[in-house]
């Protein structure tokens, strides 16, 4: 199963802070999630 996400965005407020990014993660590959403590990563 491969995971596909296209043109996400994300705003806290009026800051946005992620704007039409997309990528594609392929069955078998290894990915990581990097960020501060308390930055949402778990969640």
């Amino acid at each position: 199963m491969n995971i596909q996400v296209q043109k996400l965005r994300k705003s806290y407020k009026d800051r946005e802070v992620l704007k039409n990014i997309s990528f594609e993660i392929k069955e078998g590959s290894i990915c990581g999630l990097l960020g501060i403590n308390g930055a949402g990563k778990s969640t």
